[in-house]
């Protein structure tokens, strides 16, 4: 491969983070999808405790974002009062191992960090 092809093969590579970025942006979408990835299923207000700081409106948009993209299902409960449940799609799923691999990250570097 050639010093060209491999530019190439990179700024293809940087464009691909580029877009999944795009997707899970914010201070919130990980965290949202690590909530429901847990826990298999999510009801709102189970979503609203986990993510610390999140508003209502907040997290609304936020699940509307990510079922516009496939990520995750909105399930209406025939409960009294009505709840609603959210779970990650197959494609969702996808997510999981990246959700893992943040999280195993985040205990190393609390280690290196703060040595706990």
């Amino acid at each position: 491969m050639t010093e060209n092809e491999c530019q190439l093969g990179h700024k293809k590579e940087i464009m691909a983070v580029h877009d999944a970025m795009d997707i899970l942006n914010g201070k919130w979408k990980i965290s949202i999808i690590s909530s429901i990835c847990y826990y298999n299923k999510r009801r709102f207000s189970d979503i609203l405790n986990d993510v610390k700081g999140i508003s209502n409106k907040m997290l609304s948009k936020e699940l509307k974002e990510l079922e516009i993209n496939k990520l995750i299902t909105r399930t209406v409960l025939d409960t009294q009062p009505i709840s609603v449940q959210y779970q990650l799609t197959e494609y969702g799923m996808t997510l999981k191992t990246i959700i893992n691999n943040l999280a195993e990250w985040g205990i190393a570097h609390r280690k290196v960090i703060i040595g706990k």
